[in-house]
């Protein structure tokens, strides 16, 4: 059976894309920051629940030493991120983003997805088929923010896309470095969730379907990619 870690998994996409591959046969190591909320949603899923805050070393380290006692690991998604806004839910701009707004959106979205990725790789090398799943975002895609004729040109953040854009460069590497994983970025759509303000367009049903269907690619599939449910997306 295929051991499958979701990170940020106790509400939102990952919880939807642990319900659903759930559904497929994996076993999901069901990864929340907080201890308690994640016990309730592993239990609600038929998951099993790990404490895992990506911005921690410790409790990093603590999930690999549990999930390793369990047998290992096959896939990584690697979900867990934020979008930090105003006060009133609006997108913080140009004009607004400091250096420690940065600082707190990288620590979550990009060094949280080294952090684990890292130290998840032992266990994912000794998998017969490892698949990495880095959830991105369309506002990564360089090609899109500075296209007029693009629904990301018109969003105003720089941190959010600037840490996406950069595990979109992870993503890559990555894939480079260990030809024998399947290690794939993704983009879910706009999808309402709480991350922003549940002011999406889709539903987690809908965000979660290139997740999960990524999370299943075989040897032969693609890697280093950045994909949505239609297809392959431009860097």
């Amino acid at each position: 059976m295929t051991a499958t870690l979701v990170t940020g998994a106790n509400k939102g996409l990952g919880f939807e894309t642990a319900r659903r591959l759930i559904a497929d046969g994996h076993t999901v190591y069901l990864g929340s920051r907080d201890a308690g909320r994640g016990r309730q949603a592993a239990e609600q899923l038929g998951a099993r629940a790990v404490q895992l805050d990506v911005t921690d070393d410790a409790s990093v380290a603590a999930a690999v030493t549990a999930i390793e006692a369990d047998g290992g690991l096959d896939v990584l998604i690697n979900n867990a991120g934020i979008e930090e806004r105003s006060d009133n839910n609006v997108v913080i701009g140009p004009a607004d983003a400091t250096a420690d707004l940065m600082r707190r959106t990288f620590e979550t979205n990009v060094f949280g997805t080294v952090r684990v990725l890292h130290a998840f790789l032992p266990l994912l090398r000794r998998s017969a088929a490892p698949v990495v799943v880095n959830v991105s975002s369309g506002l990564a895609s360089l090609t899109g923010v500075s296209n007029p004729g693009a629904p990301a040109y018109g969003y105003p953040g720089v941190a959010y896309p600037a840490s996406k854009a950069a595990v979109n460069m992870i993503t890559v590497q990555y894939a480079k470095a260990f030809p024998g994983m399947r290690i794939n970025a993704v983009e879910p759509g706009f999808t309402k969730t709480d991350l922003n303000g549940n002011t999406g367009v889709q539903t987690v049903e809908q965000g979660a379907e290139i997740i999960v269907r990524m999370a299943q690619v075989g040897l032969e599939g693609p890697t280093g990619g950045f994909f949505d449910a239609e297809g392959t997306l431009p860097w």
